[in-house]
């Protein structure tokens, strides 16, 4: 693990105990909306969820999916754990989503939602989604981004720095040219914007 992974890592440790509170507004104002629209996007029966963070997508699955979910930081992975106590449907593992243990094409559909704002090597994380996402599986993300509105967008720079240094989430990632850089193409590639041109829902058809 490099020593830029573990400093986020132990960021998402850090602040794991009230995590649920900081975001508790954006919840209740648009983000569970936005989490149920991310579901209702799954194809198949096998899903991985990358970046499951305390667990607020999990209790959305259907109970007759597989869920394997993973996260870097344990500390947010024991109240993902503490919230699916019980649902004998769903796995979690400790595992850094750079270097992932599972075998190539092992899953039908790949969720994140605001995960690559916070890995290390976003272009590194996203070619492991699809190395381990089947031919012709799904990618569902939800994830902010850096606006492409002048001012919104250099007002996102100069503010960086503050998510960045509590708890490792960057603001400004350009993370549509980052899944072209990962190998995907843009025929592959559908967003609709959730919130002007910062939150986005991308779905991606893994051809390859």
């Amino acid at each position: 693990m490099s020593n830029e992974t573990k400093k986020i890592k132990n960021r998402y440790n850090r602040i794991s105990k009230i995590y649920d509170v900081l975001e508790g507004p954006m919840e209740a104002m648009t983000m569970s909306t936005w989490r149920e629209k991310l579901i209702t996007s799954i194809e198949g029966d096998q899903v991985l969820e990358v970046g499951v963070g305390t667990g607020k997508n999990l209790l959305l699955y259907p109970e007759k999916l597989e869920i394997t979910g993973i996260d870097f930081s344990e500390k947010m992975l024991e109240k993902a754990i503490q919230k699916t106590k019980g649902k004998e449907n769903i796995t979690l593992i400790e595992m850094d989503a750079q270097n992932m243990s599972f075998a190539d094409n092992t899953f039908d559909t790949v969720v994140t939602s605001c995960v690559f704002c916070s890995v290390p090597d976003p272009v590194k994380g996203l070619k492991e989604i699809r190395r381990v996402c089947k031919p012709n599986g799904k990618i569902v993300m939800l994830e902010h981004m850096r606006s492409h509105h002048t001012i919104i967008g250099k007002f996102m720079d100069m503010a960086n720095f503050f998510p960045l240094y509590t708890w490792g989430a960057n603001i400004n990632r350009e993370t549509i040219s980052n899944i072209l850089k990962a190998g995907f193409k843009e025929e592959e590639i559908e967003t609709q914007d959730l919130w002007s041109d910062i939150v986005k829902l991308i779905e991606i058809r893994n051809k390859k």
